[in-house]
């Protein structure tokens, strides 16, 4: 549906100029939860502006359904955007509220008031339609700033960061909420967050963008299990880092050999980059167990053991230099095997572990 191609935003001129996207192309498809992911001043937002509308790019296209809309202001693009901000009419009801885009389209009244009870059923808003925004709780607005944007029926929905004011209960609710609205609506959604649970939860793919360019474009799983960078290995999720030498890599997989001198299997770096010598590997905490130092491929000292709850993580100072996290889920009864100060062994199968590019 939307095709982005070579997009470049510079802001300023000579040496205060500064450039927030560096030449991004990327496709989403129709009915797609889309979801740029990134630290602060990655230059998410400034992607999502430049589709609104409300920035132009220095250079660059950008098409939906095969139009142009570069040649389009804001208003005509069959685009809404809903904002962290929610930016609701505080003297408004929740009906008023989600009328307005409506009103001022010119619609008939009577498809302005069966829109909005549409509206308020899918939000699940009814009850309280005759409530001023100002009365409602950040959940509920929202979840009417959602709605309002929803009932004109654009092609696609902007969300810029809409979660990021909510408490971590009422946010994890509306992750779900978000991604049921995108399911039932059929409309394209582009969500921007620097939360990388939110990404993983509501997303069909992601696209990690770090300064100014996309890093790595993929579905949730795909961007976790098989990231192509130490940046996106680092930002998505908890990763251990070990630098090994590569011996040889064939289709998928790189055989390794470890600072301790044994030899384990890999996956070969998705993007190619799989050339014989120094590597980066990358393990998640979960892929990796404990066990007795003399068995493990790499030993270490226990200096830390960490208890979240639902995991405990035990931190090891590895033998050759550096740190290793090993996550494990904690069942009842499960009596603690390992104190600070033991030592241990690093085990991970064959595969678990990623051949990283910098």
């Amino acid at each position: 549906m939307i095709e982005i191609d070579g997009a470049t935003k510079i802001f300023g001129d000579g040496a205060d100029a500064f450039t927030a996207l560096k030449d991004v192309s990327v496709t989403i498809d129709s009915n797609e939860f889309f979801t740029l992911l990134g630290p602060s001043g990655c230059g998410k937002t400034t992607l999502l502006r430049v589709i609104a509308g409300f920035i132009d790019p220095t250079h660059g296209t950008v098409q939906l359904d095969g139009e142009n809309l570069l040649d389009l202001p804001p208003f005509k693009r069959p685009v809404n955007t809903v904002f962290q901000s929610y930016a609701l009419f505080p003297h408004l009801t929740v009906a008023q509220n989600i009328a307005f885009g409506l009103e001022m389209l010119g619609k008939p009244k009577a498809e302005i008031k069966s829109t909005v009870e549409e509206m308020l059923e899918l939000v699940k808003m009814a009850p309280l339609a005759d409530r001023k925004t100002s009365e409602i709780s950040g959940g509920q607005q929202q979840r009417v700033a959602l709605a309002r944007a929803l009932a004109p029926r654009p092609k696609v929905l902007l969300l810029d960061e809409p979660l990021s004011a909510l408490d971590f209960k009422l946010r994890k609710e509306m992750q779900l909420e978000l991604k049921r609205l995108q399911h039932e609506t059929g409309i394209t959604f582009i969500f921007v967050t620097h939360d990388q649970e939110e990404a993983l939860t509501m997303s069909d793919r992601i696209a990690v963008m770090n300064a100014g360019t996309i890093r790595q474009i993929g579905g949730p799983r795909d961007i976790y299990d098989h990231p192509a960078e130490r940046f996106v290995a680092d930002f998505i999720g908890d990763t251990n880092f070990l630098e090994a030498e590569l011996i040889s890599a064939s289709g998928d997989t790189a055989q390794i050999k470890l600072s301790s001198g044994k030899e384990v299997q890999a996956r070969a770096n998705p993007d190619g980059a799989n050339a014989p010598g120094t590597v980066t590997l990358a393990i998640r905490p979960e892929h990796a167990t404990l066990g007795p130092a003399e068995s493990g491929l790499l030993s270490g000292t226990l200096s830390d053991v960490v208890y979240f709850g639902t995991d405990t993580h035990y931190h090891v100072d590895v033998d050759e230099g550096g740190k290793f996290v090993v996550r494990r889920q904690n069942q009842p009864e499960q009596t603690q095997s390992h104190a600070a100060g033991d030592r241990v062994g690093l085990r991970f199968p064959g595969g678990v572990s990623q051949v990283l590019r910098d």
